[in-house]
């Protein structure tokens, strides 16, 4: 019986005698009236021969062939004559039959003629596939996978697992493409942790061409298993190594894992101390030992050769595996840096911004910025500690902003300290301030204010993209207040929370659902700043409405609620990787009282553009309780 065997290297393809036999095609020679004849000078070179290329084949294998055959891709070259025209006639069922099994189709047959009736040559390319090729069996053979010696009591590597996650199951379409990725995938899934010097040893894939089945076999050797070793820091100059020791979670001991050390290098990145930061294993420390180990080996083997068949060798006890030493190497960042910066928001305008930072000051990093909006004006300075060795990142500072959103002023100077812990899954913070509030009401008097709120917040992210998600939620919840009758004057207790929800729908969609609510309780609302206080509307709220449009109605102003809460379903359609049309419909409104959260409605389309630094988003909505039409433009989601 006939067999088709793709090799590992290079995956090639070896037609058998019986394949061959059932591929026919009938190639025909160009005539020699095919082409002009074109007059020869010495000064000038004999035009190209043009022709035309016409490919018959069924379920999209014509797109593939003419894509990929090389009688399309010379098609117009300058150097093309009538030789080169029929050497690439003769090669194009060759070529065709290979393609073709890419595609999963194995016994094609392929006819090519040519066409000289016309003024042009016309090649034509007939293709019948034949029928599919699928998978009859596959093995998988894992070799090694056993702790090292003296860690035998180490959890073991779960083979089933792994075997489990082959992708390419009995009965299924077999397809050069697939065959490829489902071997990477597998040897990356190995490598990425405990056994990083896995590789594959041995891959065949057999076909039979009567029967149209293959049997897959893939040999994997998993090679030791590692662990890392001791932190090896090099380029620290000015900072203290505490910066990256802290900030390393990974302990002598640990199995080889390469999510640890790009968890580790995100980390040391976000931090603004380094221009670079580049976390690996130290492979090359362990190339010695094992070189020493197979001297040792040969040389037991020699010395039993020499005793005779008869005596049996012992084997070589190599001893555990080296440890990999960890190592960070960094380039420090320029110590200050000023930036400026111009913007737009439809939420608050027209936007310019000047920021300083200096990586060290007192032992911390200072970040300050001035912004100045149409209606609103900020201006703030922080100093960013070093993270500790339990975690937590600590900062303090103070702030000043002043607003003008929809005729209510306000004033506000802030003195702050926050504790923020853990990572990107389970964020939580907690937040000391003192605020001294000015508030002024278009048409009432002006209210002066302070406060001594404490705040915890948490924060759960569960997401396939932190950039671009498509799956998954987020969920924040807040609670704190100013209990004490200290600097207060008025105390209160404040809950907040808000979620967003995504989920692909079909190939190309995606739902996006939204919601946010808020409390506040307190004897007065008068003396609670206004930033405690609860409004809604804007882009990120509810669309249709103008920035905190929604709210409690005094005198000619709007002002902050006791209650507020909103939400949001949304339904993106991507017809194209980068682009994508939306349509929303948005509800919410913030009130005094329970009974008195009316909610007002916005609905309306929009459009979405990835972008390298986050999503785009432009809609236009409508807000039915207003009866206007209003532009929104925002980047990413803040959150």
């Amino acid at each position: 019986m006939g067999q088709l065997t793709l090799a590992a290297a290079g995956s090639v393809i070896l037609i058998c005698p019986l394949a061959q036999a059932r591929a026919q095609e009938a190639t025909q020679e160009l005539p020699q009236d095919a082409v002009a004849d074109t007059p020869v000078s010495t000064e000038a070179a004999p035009a190209p021969l043009q022709y035309e290329v016409k490919v018959n084949a069924p379920g999209g294998l014509d797109e593939l062939l003419e894509k990929n055959l090389d009688l399309e891709r010379f098609r117009g070259n300058p150097r093309m004559d009538r030789e080169q025209l029929q050497r690439l006639v003769r090669d194009t069922p060759e070529q065709a039959r290979n393609l073709v099994a890419t595609a999963g189709y194995y016994t094609p047959v392929v006819t090519v003629r040519v066409d000289t009736t016309g003024a042009r040559p016309v090649v034509i390319v007939d293709v019948d596939p034949g029928a599919l090729v699928t998978i009859d069996k596959v093995e998988l053979e894992l070799r090694g996978f056993d702790p090292t010696p003296p860690l035998a009591a180490s959890e073991a590597y779960d083979t089933e697992a792994l075997k489990r996650s082959w992708p390419l199951k009995t009965g299924s379409v077999f397809r050069q493409a697939d065959w490829e990725a489902a071997k990477r995938a597998l040897l990356r899934e190995v490598v990425q942790t405990r056994y990083p010097r896995a590789q594959l040893v041995d891959t065949q894939a057999v076909v039979d061409p009567e029967t149209h089945k293959v049997s897959l076999l893939v040999v994997l050797d998993s090679g030791p298993e590692l662990r890392f070793g001791e932190l090896r820091i090099e380029g620290l100059k000015r900072y203290d190594a505490s910066i990256i020791r802290n900030l390393d979670k990974i302990r002598p001991g640990d199995y080889y894992s390469e999510s640890a050390l790009q968890s580790l290098q995100a980390r040391l990145q976000d931090t603004g101390y380094f221009a670079s930061v580049e976390v690996s294993a130290d492979m090359s420390s362990i190339l010695s030992e094992q070189i020493a180990a197979g001297q040792e080996s040969q040389q037991a083997e020699a010395e039993a050769a020499s005793a005779g068949a008869a005596t049996a060798t012992k084997p070589v006890n190599r001893g555990p595996a080296p440890l990999l030493p960890l190592v960070v190497r960094v380039t420090e960042n320029k110590q200050q840096n000023v930036s400026a910066g111009l913007g737009f928001s439809t939420n608050t305008g027209n936007r310019a911004q000047l920021n300083y930072d200096n990586l060290n000051v007192w032992g911390t990093r200072f970040k300050s910025a001035i912004t100045m909006e149409t209606k609103k004006q900020t201006a703030h300075a922080n100093f960013y500690f070093p993270t500790t060795e339990r975690g937590y990142n600590d900062s303090a500072g103070a702030s000043f902003e002043r607003s003008d959103i929809s005729n209510e002023i306000t004033a506000v100077t802030t003195i702050s300290a926050k504790r923020n812990w853990g990572g990107t899954k389970l964020e939580r913070s907690l937040t000391f301030e003192f605020l001294s509030e000015d508030k002024t009401v278009v048409g009432l008097e002006q209210t002066r204010s302070k406060s001594l709120p404490l705040t915890y917040a948490i924060t759960k992210r569960s997401l396939d993209s932190l950039l671009f998600p498509t799956k998954g939620y987020v969920i924040n919840a807040q609670v704190g207040g100013a209990l004490l009758p200290v600097l207060t004057d008025e105390r209160f207790v404040r809950v907040a929370g808000k979620a967003v929800y995504y989920r692909p729908l079909g190939e190309k969609g995606e739902l996006i659902v939204r919601g946010e609510m808020g409390a506040l309780g307190s004897k007065e609302k008068r003396g609670v700043p206004a930033v405690y206080l609860f409004r809604a509307g804007g882009d990120q709220s509810v669309r249709g409405y103008a920035y905190q449009e929604l709210g409690v109605k005094e005198g000619d102003a709007t002002v902050g609620g006791r209650y507020m809460a909103t939400a949001s379903a949304e339904y993106q359609y991507w017809f194209k990787p980068k682009w994508a049309i939306a349509a929303f419909y948005d509800a919410g409104n913030a009130a005094d009282t329970v009974k008195a959260l009316t909610p007002k409605s916005g609905y309306g389309l929009g459009g979405r553009y990835k972008s390298p630094v986050g999503p785009i988003n432009v809609d236009v909505a409508y807000g039915h309780a207003v009866q206007a039409y209003r532009l929104h433009f925002s980047l990413g989601f803040t959150f």
